[in-house]
């Protein structure tokens, strides 16, 4: 029995010494989880919208035959004959561009439809072109989905044709044939557009706005709806393709009326104290005019980049129009701009000279090991942010660019928010070198560009927090050369 007993005495001892290892170490500390949203945040739809940046508008029908902007809808449609329409040619538009979202104009005011519509007779179902049995819609969806490009259309609210217009129940059931037609026939729609666009003297109708917002989401889940007021997609308040100063995703939809001009201003800045996320579209044409006219060219390349900067650099997505001609076919000097545009947009933004610079911040949520770091802005992934350990105090919050090659001169600031968390900077400034701020600005959201007045080189730059919802969280900042300016 003693023999038992001392044999098993340095077994009990190596796991008593065991224990006594166990309970006076401590654990590794837990890293520290992501700060609360700020609400409202965008729904995933929202937010693959906004970062598409640029997609584009096709106005095509009868006024393309007609000369006009606004049709009458007293257009025969034996005028409606393209010659050579080719929708996949539209589509080689959109790419030169590299739009991944593409709208047209299904129906515009005229009331003329470019699909064969049951509920009227003003369609291309009775015009001469492919002898009654076109469908530019089907023809539109078709040569977008075998690019991979997502599809939008629009259905004009205002009809200048349609007999019921004006006779608000009639109207309504009229107007929501035409759009299940629209959104159950032809696969996934990505956007719709409603809009309050009437003539002055227009006949009083009352559109059942709330029908139409639920008849489109039961048959297409994950569409984003485009209106004055959303539900999900709001007009930045002008057709020049630029958003305010301030431009929040934020709005209060309760204060919101589709076709109320006086709301412009507010639809422009959005609110910081909105409860709905409703981010705004900038909505403009390539032409000075939205259909084709042939004594129009198209917008010099300095232009479309100056509706770039006050467009996505202003937390928007760039809605740009370009119409088919008479033949059916976008302009050569159109595609000539797109490519250019899309060109210079790739040589000012694919080069970042902050990149292999020093990011130091103010404080770090977690500290070094944490996974908020500074580091996360110049990490080029598109899920990871910066975000303080705490609120700091006004004006002690900072993030700053270190280590800069003096010799790279740069004329453009980008400042991206991890909006999915909630947009939250209500007032920041920009500094060069530590210099007096070469910028002072409000709201970043998606993106926010700054043009300088001309190029600098620097060893820092500074971005100072003076005012936010809640913990700024900052996903991307860097530095950029345009030689366009």
């Amino acid at each position: 029995m003693r023999a038992t007993i001392s044999n098993s005495l340095p077994l009990f001892l190596h796991f008593l010494l065991q224990f006594t290892v166990l309970s006076l170490s401590k654990p590794p500390p837990l890293p520290l989880p992501p700060p609360l949203p700020v609400l409202p945040v965008p729904t995933a739809s929202q937010l693959q919208w906004q970062r598409r940046e640029i997609i584009m508008f096709y106005h095509f029908g009868v006024n393309t035959f007609t000369n006009s902007e606004w049709g009458t809808g007293h257009e025969s449609p034996l005028i409606f004959n393209p010659t050579a329409l080719n929708t996949t040619q539209w589509i080689t538009a959109a790419t030169a561009a590299g739009v991944s979202l593409v709208i047209l104009t299904a129906k515009h005011h005229d009331g003329f439809c470019l699909w064969p519509s049951r509920y009227t007779h003003h369609s291309v179902a009775h015009s001469p072109w492919m002898d009654g049995n076109g469908d530019v819609v089907r023809d539109f969806v078709t040569a977008a989905s075998s690019s991979g490009i997502d599809v939008g259309l629009y259905l004009s609210p205002w009809d200048r044709h349609d007999r019921t217009y004006g006779h608000d129940v009639a109207y309504n059931e009229h107007y929501l044939g035409q759009l299940y037609e629209l959104l159950a026939k032809y696969g996934k729609i990505s956007e719709i557009w409603f809009d309050g666009a009437k003539g002055a003297n227009a006949t009083n109708m009352t559109y059942n706005f709330q029908d139409w917002f639920g008849m489109t989401k039961q048959l297409q889940g994950s569409i984003n709806i485009f209106s004055d007021a959303g539900p999900d997609l709001r007009w930045v308040g002008d057709e020049t393709g630029a958003a305010g100063e301030t431009s929040w995703s934020l709005i209060n939809r309760t204060r919101l009326r589709i076709g109320d001009a006086s709301l412009e201003s507010y639809l422009s800045a959005g609110d910081p104290r909105g409860t709905d996320w409703v981010p705004p579209e900038c909505d403009v044409s390539i032409r000075p005019g939205w259909f084709w006219h042939e004594d129009e060219k198209p917008k010099p390349l300095n232009q479309l980049l100056d509706i770039y900067y006050k467009s996505v650099g202003r937390n928007c997505v760039l809605l740009l129009n370009v119409p088919p001609n008479k033949t059916g076919l976008v302009s050569d000097g159109d595609i000539q701009r797109l490519r250019e545009f899309r060109l210079a947009i790739d040589t000012i933004f694919n080069h970042d000279i902050a990149g292999g610079s020093v990011v130091k911040a103010s404080s770090e949520r977690g500290g070094k090991r944490g996974a908020f770091t500074a580091s996360n802005v110049a990490d080029g992934v598109a899920d990871t942010y910066w975000t303080p350990a705490k609120e700091e105090k006004k004006g002690d919050c900072w993030i700053e660019l270190r280590g800069l090659n003096p010799r790279s001169k740069f004329n453009v600031v980008r400042i991206e928010e991890a909006i999915w968390m909630g947009q939250r900077i209500r007032r920041h400034r920009v500094y060069v070198d530590g210099k007096v701020a070469v910028r002072n600005g409000t709201t970043v959201g998606h993106k926010r560009l700054y043009r300088l007045r001309r190029p600098v080189a620097a060893r820092r730059v500074r971005i100072r927090i003076l005012k936010s919802r809640g913990p700024p969280l900052l996903s991307a900042l860097g530095l950029h050369f345009d030689p366009y300016g």
